[in-house]
């Protein structure tokens, strides 16, 4: 994902540094006239804004706080848009680190898969303070197809980001029944499958995850289980400090354990669907 939003950043003719924790990942940028930096802060020193687009909380602590970090090197006055998927407690810690700072600080997750990020087509979930919202617009017009303001405070979008997920992952848990259902009693899952996504239920969410789970496969991985894991945690630790009841969530926090323990930890989240077909005993009749 960070890939993509720095290609179609580039493509916009915004002038970019690049780090990655993984050196290779980043050389590929050199020959755009990147500068590839060595070190977190060698990335953000002199940045007017800083975005990050980790895969969880450790990872992001890591580049901002850790020796040689993005933190202490980032000027005062420059913006750091967090654009990873991250608790709702790290957004709050980093928005006063930031403000400690003399720093501005914006959650703004985003909704889409991998080939949304490279077509330029995320949906963006942005928050915090107005003014620094308007100032990085041009920069989330040059990678998404619409922003979603959020409010002043920047927790809020991580909030919603959650949320979302958490929604995706309803889908893909009731998709997974409603087709064990189905295959039991002889129904044709591609059959089923075109019924339901021409009237019923038509959004995308429900034809793309639809179709793996009709597929029943779910490699090579849009989002990876292990990381859709991680997400469901930080939903459900989110809403026990806010007491807030989820049991939906804790459902699908079992059927990810259960699909880790399944060997799934490479497929795609959606893979918590298999758990629903070896629960009424139809694996084997799937695979073969």
């Amino acid at each position: 994902m960070g890939s993509a939003i720095a290609r179609n950043l580039i493509k916009a003719g915004h002038t970019l540094s690049v780090y990655n924790r993984t050196r290779s990942r980043s050389e590929a940028f050199a020959s755009l006239g990147v500068r590839v930096a060595e070190t977190p802060d060698e990335a953000a020193s002199n940045a007017e804004v800083l975005i990050t687009m980790l895969a969880d909380d450790a990872a992001v602590q890591s580049v901002i706080y850790s020796p040689g970090n993005a933190i202490g090197a980032l000027p005062a006055g420059a913006v750091h848009i967090s654009m990873s998927t991250i608790s709702v407690v790290l957004s709050r810690q980093l928005a006063e680190s930031h403000r400690e700072k003399q720093q501005h600080y914006l959650a703004a997750p985003v909704f889409g898969r991998p080939d949304a990020a490279a077509a330029a087509k995320l949906f963006i979930v942005a928050a915090g303070p107005a003014e620094q919202l308007e100032r990085c617009r041009p920069l989330f017009d040059a990678i998404g197809q619409k922003t979603f303001l959020a409010g002043e405070e920047a927790q809020a979008a991580n909030v919603i980001k959650l949320a979302g997920n958490f929604l995706i992952t309803t889908v893909i848990e009731s998709l997974g029944e409603a087709f064990a259902f189905g295959r039991k009693f002889g129904v044709d899952p591609h059959a089923f499958l075109d019924i339901l996504t021409n009237s019923l239920f038509t959004a995308p969410v429900y034809r793309n995850y639809g179709s793996m789970i009709a597929s029943d496969n779910f490699e090579p991985a849009g989002f990876k289980l292990p990381l859709g894991f991680k997400d469901n945690r930080l939903l459900l630790a989110a809403a026990e400090e806010a007491a807030v009841p989820m049991p939906m969530a804790s459902l699908v926090h079992d059927r990810f354990v259960a699909a880790l323990a399944q060997g799934l930890g490479e497929a795609d989240w959606a893979a918590i669907a298999r758990i629903s077909y070896q629960s009424a005993g139809l694996r084997k009749e799937v695979t073969e």
